[in-house]
């Protein structure tokens, strides 16, 4: 008995000289709180932000929002005029001005400003060098400005849909006679959208007809067509697809 005895005293002594390794404290901040440990506060705060940026990239989708933004947008084209060999490079200054009108409407200002470098898009090859015909192979400047009104309900319409419609405006800017019409010209304009999720889809047209040209500058009657898709991830990156289509119904009666 007394050997079982001084067994129990030994592994009490043993024990409470090397103590188990017991878990370690939680550290906490001034507030008692553990570190590392998200308040309920805090958790709305962040959903608050993801919920602003996701807002933001939606906005910055839709070409009539009300948001103040200044989109710049590069084209590059090839394969043009007579010779076939003809480069395009244009750089559209896109600002957009929504200006709230009444409680349900908006009035959306979109300008675009073509900044354009070109050549050999009206460079004609073999000319015989007895015509003497000095041809101005390249040519860079300012385009014709378009300037759209849109009328825009605030909240979207049946379906879903984001739609704007308005008066379309051309001002003859050109720097070059290659770079513009010389025409001033008006017409109507349409956007029609829906964003589902993270995905915008919808298209942009205008028809324009010359009201006023200069000096011996054909009239024109254009179209212009634009489709546009585009997608935002979670991360907030958006991908853009879009197409341009032009048409002057001038030339082709001609």
């Amino acid at each position: 008995m007394k050997i079982s005895c001084a067994s129990a005293i030994l592994a009490v002594f043993l024990l409470s000289t090397h103590k188990l390794p017991a878990a370690e404290s939680a550290m906490v901040n001034a507030n008692g709180m553990a570190l590392g440990e998200v308040t309920a506060t805090e958790a709305g705060s962040e959903k608050s932000g993801e919920d602003e940026e996701t807002n933001l990239a939606k906005q910055l989708a839709n070409p009539i929002s009300s948001l103040i933004s200044v989109p710049f947008q590069a084209n590059e084209d090839f394969g043009y005029g007579p010779s076939h060999n003809g480069y395009k490079f244009t750089l559209n200054i896109q600002p957009v001005i929504p200006i709230s009108l009444t409680k349900d409407w908006n009035l959306i200002l979109r300008t675009i400003f073509p900044i354009v470098s070109q050549h050999d898009l009206f460079y004609v090859e073999n000319v015989p060098k007895s015509l003497h015909i000095i041809q101005n192979r390249s040519q860079d400047g300012l385009s014709d400005t378009t300037q759209s009104f849109f009328f825009s309900p605030k909240a979207p319409g049946p379906f879903g849909l984001i739609w704007g419609i308005g008066p379309a405006l051309l001002y003859p800017t050109g720097t070059h006679p290659f770079l513009g019409t010389g025409t001033f010209s008006i017409g109507p304009t349409v956007v029609v959208l829906k964003q589902m999720g993270g995905l915008t889809a919808g298209a942009l047209m205008n028809q324009l007809w010359s009201v006023a040209t200069e000096g011996d500058r054909k009239s024109v009657s254009q179209m212009f067509l634009q489709p546009f898709l585009s997608y935002t991830t979670k991360t907030h990156t958006t991908f853009i697809i879009n197409t341009e289509s032009t048409a002057n119904w001038n030339n082709a009666k001609s």
